[in-house]
Protein backbone atom coordinates (compact mmCIF):
# COMPACT_ATOMS: atom_id res chain seq x y z
CA UNK A 1 0.00 0.00 0.00
CA UNK A 2 2.68 2.56 1.21
CA UNK A 3 6.25 2.41 1.99
CA UNK A 4 9.04 4.44 2.74
CA UNK A 5 12.31 3.78 0.62
CA UNK A 6 16.01 5.25 1.23
CA UNK A 7 16.85 7.64 -1.58
CA UNK A 8 20.75 7.16 -0.97
CA UNK A 9 21.33 10.71 -2.74
CA UNK A 10 19.44 12.57 -0.41
CA UNK A 11 20.36 10.41 2.25
CA UNK A 12 16.65 10.06 3.88
CA UNK A 13 13.76 7.92 3.36
CA UNK A 14 10.95 8.94 1.10
CA UNK A 15 7.39 8.03 0.74
CA UNK A 16 6.83 5.69 -1.77
CA UNK A 17 2.81 5.89 -2.22
CA UNK A 18 0.88 2.70 -4.52
CA UNK A 19 -2.14 5.21 -4.56
CA UNK A 20 -3.90 8.55 -4.15
CA UNK A 21 -3.75 10.01 -1.15
CA UNK A 22 -7.57 10.52 -0.77
CA UNK A 23 -7.45 6.24 -1.53
CA UNK A 24 -5.97 6.14 2.10
CA UNK A 25 -8.20 5.53 5.35
CA UNK A 26 -7.73 8.55 7.64
CA UNK A 27 -5.72 5.90 9.49
CA UNK A 28 -3.54 5.24 7.15
CA UNK A 29 -3.26 8.91 6.19
CA UNK A 30 -2.27 9.61 10.12
CA UNK A 31 0.00 6.61 9.96
CA UNK A 32 1.99 7.96 6.94
CA UNK A 33 2.29 11.70 8.16
CA UNK A 34 3.49 10.69 11.50
CA UNK A 35 5.87 8.49 9.56
CA UNK A 36 7.05 11.35 7.18
CA UNK A 37 7.01 13.64 10.27
CA UNK A 38 10.07 11.78 12.20
CA UNK A 39 12.12 11.60 8.70
CA UNK A 40 11.51 15.52 7.84
CA UNK A 41 12.65 16.34 11.24
CA UNK A 42 15.70 15.31 10.45
CA UNK A 43 16.20 17.01 6.92
CA UNK A 44 17.48 20.50 8.85
CA UNK A 45 20.03 18.34 10.42
CA UNK A 46 21.07 16.54 7.09
CA UNK A 47 21.20 20.00 5.10
CA UNK A 48 23.71 21.20 8.25
CA UNK A 49 25.91 18.34 7.61
CA UNK A 50 25.99 18.76 3.47
CA UNK A 51 26.68 22.27 4.42
CA UNK A 52 29.63 21.36 6.69
CA UNK A 53 30.73 19.15 3.61
CA UNK A 54 30.19 22.31 1.19
CA UNK A 55 32.60 24.75 3.36
CA UNK A 56 35.61 22.17 3.69
CA UNK A 57 35.52 21.77 -0.10
CA UNK A 58 35.64 24.97 -0.62
CA UNK A 59 38.45 25.66 1.74
CA UNK A 60 40.28 23.28 -0.67
CA UNK A 61 39.36 24.93 -3.57
CA UNK A 62 40.51 28.06 -2.38
CA UNK A 63 43.98 26.64 -2.14
CA UNK A 64 43.63 24.59 -4.54
CA UNK A 65 46.53 25.59 -7.67
CA UNK A 66 45.63 22.02 -9.68
CA UNK A 67 42.40 23.32 -12.48
CA UNK A 68 41.44 19.98 -12.94
CA UNK A 69 41.26 19.41 -9.36
CA UNK A 70 39.51 22.88 -8.73
CA UNK A 71 36.84 21.47 -11.52
CA UNK A 72 36.10 18.21 -9.54
CA UNK A 73 35.59 20.14 -6.42
CA UNK A 74 33.60 22.69 -8.11
CA UNK A 75 31.77 19.73 -9.64
CA UNK A 76 31.34 18.20 -6.24
CA UNK A 77 30.21 21.21 -4.61
CA UNK A 78 27.27 22.30 -7.27
CA UNK A 79 25.87 17.94 -6.76
CA UNK A 80 25.97 19.06 -2.76
CA UNK A 81 24.04 21.89 -3.19
CA UNK A 82 21.71 20.39 -5.35
CA UNK A 83 20.90 18.00 -2.49
CA UNK A 84 20.22 20.73 -0.16
CA UNK A 85 17.78 22.07 -2.40
CA UNK A 86 15.79 18.81 -2.99
CA UNK A 87 15.97 18.45 0.46
CA UNK A 88 14.66 21.80 1.41
CA UNK A 89 11.91 20.95 -1.19
CA UNK A 90 10.54 17.61 0.13
CA UNK A 91 10.71 19.81 3.83
CA UNK A 92 8.45 22.75 2.66
CA UNK A 93 6.40 20.25 0.53
CA UNK A 94 5.22 18.01 2.89
CA UNK A 95 5.29 20.83 5.15
CA UNK A 96 2.13 22.33 3.55
CA UNK A 97 0.62 18.71 2.68
CA UNK A 98 0.83 17.74 6.21
CA UNK A 99 -0.37 21.72 7.03
CA UNK A 100 -3.32 20.89 4.64
CA UNK A 101 -4.43 17.86 6.00
CA UNK A 102 -4.67 19.08 9.30
CA UNK A 103 -6.43 21.83 8.34
CA UNK A 104 -8.83 19.92 6.63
Amino acid sequence: MYCFKKDERLGISLPKLEKDWAKYSKEEQDEILLQWEKIRGKIPDRIKDIEQEINEKQEKLNNEANFEKSCELNESIANLASIINDLWLWYRLNQEVSSNKIHS
